[in-house]
């Protein structure tokens, strides 16, 4: 199998590495500011729409489901028709989906703004990378440092939505300060536009700001002209050698299996955070403030873990060891966690924040190295479908794991579970990989 005619090829229009890195964290930046601006006032304004918990917990669910029905088949299509388009039509559903769930009263809307954001991010999983790594590649060889500029774009991406979850809380609290602007908004729309609504209609901004960017910087050698015909024959082969990756690779199967351990630790922190921020304070709304306040720290952690990434590897002298090490501190940040969940006092509380910023940290600093590894295994061909198994990997165990552990009793009991698996993936970690062999192709192009 070859890759389409010229993919792998720099030409006039490919950009320097510099410029390539500078753009791929733009894109990174804008496309995951959105989804910081509706993360904290998003349930909140489902409610104040109405909607009870079970058609919250039902819009949830559409989002999920068709983010993980659509991961495969939405990386095979970049894989095919190249990553500009596929990565713009993430940007235009995700505008569509916000402008749904930020006007919408009716809760079969809000679903199918749910629905539609979930298949926005099915297609964002993976094309931006591979640009950036198709493009380095053409430039300088497939033997080029990846592993600052995935740092870069994964800090970006962790800080995009830590700057977007603070905007987003603190948004509609401003609009009630002073004159209350925010009663004058309600009135002039007949409540179509709450102070909630606001920073999810920023999010519809600039999610256009960013179509209008992919489409402008993001360059790629022609491909051929894709035809339905071309696309449906062309799409299956690609998820098929994606799932076929981690069978025939032992590198990129320990990737596969470390990712979805740190969904199960992501999974910990989502589901019981809040709740002990709630018991905290002593209110659910204070609460809620206070694992705002969290999540922005969390974010911004994995953005200075990634950013970090590259010194972490020269520390520890190669990838393979700096991966176990990034791991091994979000570990202890999960053992602190648990040993802290009946204590008190300050010394508790704070022992409780810094093992909350290590979890994030951690896998912060591990992501980039990962990915480093991973492109070095799959060629131009499969790469965002690579990509798509990773993030399908990392939502599946993490929707399991998820059950698990909302099903354990309270206590210390979940953080563990957390913590084990999260070891387990770090010690596939202590054992050598042989080098590194050719990059591995996805059968299914032929060009339509």
């Amino acid at each position: 199998m070859t890759p389409p005619p010229g993919c792998g090829k720099a030409t006039a229009a490919t950009p320097d590495e510099r410029t390539a890195r500078r753009r791929f964290v733009a894109v990174s930046f804008l496309f995951w500011l959105p989804a910081g601006l509706v993360m904290a006032p998003m349930v909140l304004l489902f409610t104040e729409r109405g909607l009870a918990l079970t058609a919250v917990a039902a819009a949830f669910a559409a989002h999920s489901l068709t983010a993980a029905a659509l991961e495969l088949p939405t990386g095979g299509l970049s894989d095919v028709i190249g990553r500009r388009a596929v990565l713009a039509g993430a940007g235009l559903l995700n505008a569509c989906a916000l402008t749904l769930m930020g006007l919408g009263t009716a809760p079969w809307v809000i679903a199918l703004g749910a629905a539609l954001m979930g298949a926005g991010r099915a297609l964002s999983s993976g094309p931006a990378e591979a640009w950036y790594v198709d493009t380095v590649h053409a430039r300088s060889g497939p033997d080029a440092d990846l592993r600052k500029g995935l740092a870069r774009g994964s800090a970006a991406s962790s800080g995009a939505v830590a700057l977007g979850v603070l905007l987003g809380g603190a948004l509609p609290w401003l609009l009630g300060l002073g004159p209350d602007p925010g009663a004058r908004l309600r009135a002039l729309t007949s409540d179509l536009v709450l102070p909630l609504s606001v920073p999810v209609l920023l999010g519809v901004v600039i999610d256009v700001v960013f179509v209008g960017y992919v489409l402008t910087v993001l360059t790629e050698p022609p491909r051929p002209a894709a035809t339905l015909r071309g696309v449906l024959r062309g799409v299956p082969g690609v998820v098929a050698a994606g799932l076929r990756l981690g069978a025939g690779d032992a590198l990129i199967r320990r990737i596969l299996m470390t990712t979805g351990a740190a969904g199960t630790a992501l999974a910990a922190l989502e589901l019981l955070t809040p709740g002990r921020a709630a018991a905290l304070t002593g209110t659910a709304e204070s609460g809620a403030v206070l694992f705002a306040g969290l999540a922005a720290a969390g974010f911004a952690c994995s953005a200075l873990g990634s950013r970090l990434a590259p010194l972490v590897a020269r520390l520890a002298g190669d990838a393979e060891r700096a991966v176990l090490a990034s791991l091994g501190a979000s570990v202890a940040g999960l053992l602190a966690l648990g040993a802290t969940v009946s204590a008190t006092g300050p010394p508790a509380l704070t022992m409780a924040v810094v093992g909350y910023g290590l979890v994030y940290l951690g896998l912060g600093a591990a992501g980039p190295t990962e990915n480093d590894l991973l492109h070095r295994r799959v060629d131009t061909s499969g790469r965002a479908t690579a990509l798509s198994v990773q993030s399908l990997a990392r939502q599946l165990v993490g929707a399991a794991a998820g059950l698990v552990i909302g099903a354990l009793p309270a206590g210390p009991l979940p953080w563990l579970l957390g913590a084990v698996v999260l070891l387990a993936g770090a010690l596939l970690w202590t054992r050598r990989t042989a080098s590194a062999p050719k990059a591995v192709p996805a059968p299914g192009w032929d060009g339509g």
